[in-house]
């Protein structure tokens, strides 16, 4: 029963030990998996991809404040 129990905790402590190129291309992979589902997904909403998008509000013409105003 002790080896079982050693085997174990190597194999719980295994994951935790992943260098640094192996955990960015684990995230990039994982990142280009949801890019692509996304797309996939996009195509089931018909394209309605103006929901999304940030609402930009015009700024206002502060060029009296600049100028001192006449």
């Amino acid at each position: 029963m002790s080896d079982e129990n050693q085997t174990n905790d190597s194999v719980q402590e295994e994951p935790k030990k992943v260098s640094l190129a192996d955990a960015i291309k684990n995230k990039l992979a994982q990142k280009k998996q949801e890019q692509a589902d996304e797309k996939a997904n996009a195509q089931l909403r018909g394209g309605n991809s103006a929901v999304m998008r940030n609402q930009n509000n015009k700024k206002p013409n502060n060029q009296r404040r600049r100028t001192g105003g006449s």
